[in-house]
């Protein structure tokens, strides 16, 4: 199978979670099929690994309404793209496209790299479902990274596609920690600080963990943090680090006590299956999404409660209790790898192949018909 992957939504500087997705998904895809790529920008393929590629226009352009007819001339026996967003008139190859979660429609706030026309159009599109239907529909097949998001996209009708699991992993094969070693008394927190998000409550539960470290480890606005540390409480050690390397984020997260989430709602949680995959526990919010990430390994808690989150805390202090928890995050973490989502990529490739053949068939049957009819 020839399989092209839409690269464009690629950082040209560091991951986020659509460009890590995309990424992780190619390098492991490559080692089982004839696989290139689409790109937009050369500083792309700093982050993406070393497969054949093909520079067109970028994603956010006038011209992905007639990206496919790019497309066609490249005959790739079908293609995957990792956002649901992918210009589609007038392709001629089967195509998958993504919806990783319904996050956006509760809070609808764009990503600040979008330009300023594109995060107006981004807000008027999350104010209803019907323009995701329209997006969806156009694909032969619709991943997403959870059932979770699977179920809610059945709930809300969003496309009379089969819609697949192609799910997110931890990066590459990484060692885990002795369960039988002291943690440090840290605690980590990866991800943004929009309101959802619910920070708050973990730096307010650091009241009464006054010997504990909290690290908030991702970039934030001045504004943001300046409104952040102002509800420190008096005594509580909370360390804003601004952005981390990834080797710093590992050092941290292999150090740590716990990773803690403590979000209302949440797309996926990637950072809760890194921290496991390392054998870091996890401290979470009682949500549906979290609950399938953190399965039984996870100490789940009511987000709005920082004595509950801080009880958490203690619990991992009893002996042995660090341990249990460490093994099973590790266990936890072994159901996702790079490797089942990409034999979960093919088999949804395949699907789309034979799909669209069969749409393909029947349109022509139609136009025969028609002929004769006329005829």
């Amino acid at each position: 199978m020839r399989l092209l992957v839409d690269a464009r939504f690629t950082r040209t500087d560091h991951h986020d979670g659509i460009s890590r997705y995309g990424a992780s998904l190619i390098e492991a895809v490559a080692s089982r099929t004839e696989t290139a790529m689409l790109i937009n920008d050369e500083r792309q393929l700093a982050l993406l690994p070393d497969v054949p590629h093909v520079k067109v226009s970028s994603p956010l352009s006038p011209a992905e309404l007639f990206i496919a007819a790019r497309v066609n001339g490249l005959e790739p026996d079908a293609v995957f793209c990792p956002m649901q967003t992918m210009g589609t008139w007038g392709r001629r190859y089967p195509l998958i496209l993504t919806l990783h979660d319904l996050i956006y429609y509760e809070h609808p706030e764009p990503p600040g790299f979008l330009p300023a026309p594109v995060r107006v159009l981004w807000r008027l599109y999350h104010k209803a479902y019907w323009p995701q239907r329209l997006l969806l529909d156009r694909a032969d097949v619709v991943a997403t990274v959870s059932h979770t998001t699977k179920w809610l996209m059945a709930e809300k009708k969003l496309t009379k596609r089969p819609v697949r699991i192609v799910g997110n992993a931890p990066q590459g094969d990484r060692d885990v920690r002795d369960p039988l070693a002291e943690p440090a008394r840290s605690l980590i927190y990866m991800g943004s600080f929009m309101p959802y998000k619910n920070v708050e409550t973990v730096i307010a539960g650091m009241a009464s963990l006054p010997e504990y470290t909290l690290h908030l480890l991702s970039r934030i606005s001045p504004a943001r943090r300046r409104e952040l540390e102002s509800l420190v409480p008096s005594g509580a050690q909370v360390v804003f680090h601004g952005g981390v390397s990834e080797e710093e984020y590992e050092t941290l997260l292999r150090e740590a006590t716990a990773l803690v989430s403590l979000s209302r709602s949440e797309g996926y949680g990637l950072p809760l299956v890194e921290a496991m995959s390392v054998g870091t526990p996890v401290i979470a919010s009682d949500i549906p999404i979290f609950r399938e990430v953190g399965g039984d390994s996870t100490r789940f808690v009511d987000p709005d409660s920082p004595d509950e989150f801080a009880a958490a805390v203690r619990e991992l202090e009893l002996p042995g209790r660090w341990g249990e928890a460490s093994r099973a995050a590790a266990q936890q973490a072994a159901k996702f790898s790079w490797d089942q989502s990409a034999q979960a990529l093919l088999e949804a490739a395949e699907e789309a192949i034979e799909l669209f053949g069969r749409r393909r068939r029947f349109g022509k049957r139609r136009i025969r018909s028609a002929r004769s009819r006329r005829a």
